[in-house]
């Protein structure tokens, strides 16, 4: 049980670096805010979940 609370708490930690490091390497208009969707979001889906999210961001916005 702590194995897969350990492994999901790493995860999550990854997704919100992974959506820092994005909003830093991007311009001010292209920002995804970081809040608990998001994250969350990134964290059962990963990487294309932020694919996703970046071009929800550009088209709509």
């Amino acid at each position: 049980m702590i194995n897969k609370l350990y492994k999901f708490m790493k995860k999550v930690i990854v997704s919100f670096f992974m959506l820092y490091g994005y909003n830093l390497l991007v311009p001010a208009s292209a920002i995804i805010p970081i809040n608990l969707i998001t994250v969350m979001l990134i964290t059962i889906f990963s990487l294309p979940a932020l694919l996703a999210l970046i071009a929800i961001k550009l088209t709509v916005y």
